[in-house]
């Protein structure tokens, strides 16, 4: 197997990237906010019936809202990096075999040994490379033909990753 595709100069390309990747490692924000505010805003409810509610009552609100913020981090920052890595946008390449995933960016290079991969997760644009349990690279199926990214799925389903 050997799958070479260009990524052109495009502005908006780092920024789904960014998104793509940072996307993964924030969602746990998204939830532990969730539950937090959750169960700030239950006890603060409940604790306004009570005598001893006043006292609690700074806890519960200080929860909801801590929980709002760890909501709102995620988008946030994803909107933050869209916003950054506009200027970032060179052409670049991609050149996958079966040892490895080798990436030109500009004029850096860098690659990742299929041995290191732990697994593979598919969205809706990107295929994101997992080493350990670290996103550290995607691979943009839209920039590949047709065959070739039927060929590395098979090859990615085939080792297991996917």
């Amino acid at each position: 197997m050997h799958i070479r595709f260009d990524i052109p100069a495009d502005p908006a390309y780092p920024g789904r990237v960014a998104v793509a990747l940072s996307s993964v490692q924030l969602r746990r924000y998204g939830y532990v906010g969730a539950v937090l505010a959750a169960v700030g805003a239950i006890a603060f409810a409940v604790s306004r019936g009570f005598a001893w509610g006043e006292q609690l009552s700074s806890l519960w609100l200080t929860m909801l809202v801590g929980g709002l913020l760890a909501m709102l981090w995620g988008p946030w920052v994803r909107l933050r990096a869209r916003r950054r890595s506009g200027r970032y946008a060179v052409e670049g390449s991609y050149d996958i075999t079966e040892d490895n995933i080798m990436m030109r960016s500009g004029s850096e290079t860098g690659g990742i040994a299929w041995d290191g991969v732990s697994q593979v997760r598919d969205t809706a644009e990107f295929w994101i490379v997992y080493v350990g349990g670290m996103p550290a690279t995607v691979i943009p199926r839209r920039s590949m033909s047709p065959d070739d990214a039927e060929t590395l799925r098979t090859f990615m389903a085939r080792r297991g990753l996917l």
